[in-house]
């Protein structure tokens, strides 16, 4: 029963977490350009207000963004199965696990307060340009938070649990 919940466990985690880590890093350079299609007044040349180039812009950042919102939600299989295969393994209090916990609620803190609220200024055209520096830095931090947490996941100071 363990393999499976730990199974279960990694392959939710690479097919949840994979897809809003990817689609929020690639979200600031979309950001970005249908900023710049929308010119300095906010207004491209054909009056949009995502310009000339900015509706497949636009688009993007709105698909873009609902990938980070569903697989967000998705995601939460990821400790739920992480819970119970640590339980059954017996480290619930190991110090890398612990670790882990903290740093995933950490990174889902930045997901849910930074990443996401700003992701929703730029499909709902309230962006400025400095938000998309802070939200390519918060993604950043999101992701670093998930690399972090994998290679605990991995090299499990400590443990002595030999899986």
């Amino acid at each position: 029963m363990t393999k499976f919940l730990l199974a279960v466990h990694v392959i939710a985690a690479i097919l949840a977490i994979g897809p809003v880590a990817v689609a929020a890093s690639m979200f600031p350079p979309v950001a970005r350009r249908a900023l710049a299609a929308a010119g300095p007044a906010g207004r491209g040349s054909s009056g949009s207000p995502t310009g000339p180039d900015g509706p497949v812009a636009a688009a993007s950042l709105q698909l873009l963004h609902r990938i980070c919102r569903v697989y967000a939600v998705v995601g939460v299989v990821v400790p739920v199965f992480g819970f119970a295969t640590a339980s059954r393994m017996g480290v619930l209090g190991s110090a890398w696990l612990i670790v882990s916990i903290a740093l995933t609620a950490l990174a889902a803190l930045v997901l849910a307060a930074l990443v996401l609220p700003a992701q929703t200024a730029f499909v709902e055209g309230a962006a400025e340009p400095r938000l998309a520096a802070r939200l390519a830095m918060s993604t950043g931090l999101f992701n670093l938070l998930w690399a972090a947490v994998t290679v605990l996941m991995i090299v499990r100071p400590g443990s002595t649990t030999g899986a």
